[in-house]
């Protein structure tokens, strides 16, 4: 009985114990599976550390997860670009309501980086090493 008693203590500080989130590396994708996991991440409470590229829909997680459960590593790049969809051809076309409207989400650090840098477009935008570092804190 002891042991059942210990075992089951155990298991509850494993499940009480927050972990992080890490992105290592993302090329981003379809924005829906995104806002998905963000939201589980932002319900959780969990921390994300942003260790690596989060490029594309990847950085829908700063609209999503509150600034202060967000730091980034020496090697977190984020990248940035306008939103565009795939016709049944497989061509892709630009959404400019929808550029608008996550240009809009982001928190207005970011958004201010963006538009220093011409706004979102087609090229990918890059934020990384230190005006990363002004805008979230350095993961400890």
């Amino acid at each position: 009985m002891r042991i059942l008693v210990a075992a089951l203590a155990l298991c509850a500080g494993i499940t009480a114990a927050r972990a992080d989130v890490r992105i290592l590396s993302s090329p981003g994708g379809q924005v829906g599976p995104f806002i998905e996991l963000f939201d589980k991440v932002r319900e959780s409470g969990e921390r994300v550390v942003i260790d690596g590229p989060c490029l594309s829909a990847c950085t829908l997680v700063l609209m999503t997860v509150p600034d202060e459960r967000i730091c980034v590593t020496r090697r977190a790049v984020l990248g940035f670009h306008a939103a565009r969809s795939m016709d049944r051809r497989g061509r892709l076309y630009a959404e400019p309501e929808a550029s608008k409207a996550v240009h809009q989400a982001y928190p207005e650090p970011i958004r201010n980086w963006i538009s220093r840098r011409g706004g979102l477009s087609s090229r990918m935008l890059l934020l990384r090493g230190r005006e990363l570092a002004a805008i979230y804190p350095r993961c400890r």
